[in-house]
């Protein structure tokens, strides 16, 4: 029988403040709304979060995002669905969820400064961070999203 986790927005009410102040933060990054919810899919797929990857599903679709590209998304690498921009996007996504490993290549990030510039790579740097945060809080207390 599995134990319950805790909740720690009930706990530590000012430590989640403090996540909900960076996820204010990501709605004025200049990027588009898919965009963000690419970042946020992808990084919830690599680290195994349920809750996260069904709550920006959701999302995405409704700002217009396709299932068939939803659906390609884990193979992003293989797939023609997904634009150059997309594709940097992704990699710097997978490379910062994934810092323990290589780090972040130079490849990738003088990719992603002369196609977004410095501030918003900075952007998109601080949303995976963000996403990446929320991830393990939902996986290691076992979240489940009801909408």
């Amino acid at each position: 029988m599995e134990s319950k986790r805790i909740v720690i927005k009930e706990l530590e009410p000012a430590a989640y403040e403090a996540m909900l102040t960076l996820e204010n933060y990501g709605k004025s990054c200049q990027l588009s709304n898919i965009q963000k919810e690419l970042i946020k899919m992808r990084a919830s797929q690599i680290n195994g979060c349920a809750y996260c990857l069904d709550m920006h599903t959701e999302d995405a679709l409704k700002y217009g995002e396709s299932e068939r590209r939803i659906f390609a998304l884990p193979v992003w690498h293989e797939s023609h669905l997904f634009s150059g921009d997309e594709r940097i996007l992704l990699q710097l996504t997978e490379e910062v969820t994934k810092i323990a490993e290589k780090g972040l290549s130079d490849e990738t990030y003088n990719s992603a400064i002369e196609i977004f510039g410095a501030n918003k790579t900075a952007q998109i740097i601080m949303l995976i961070i963000t996403i990446n945060a929320w991830n393990r809080i939902a996986v290691s207390t076992k979240l489940v999203y009801k909408n």
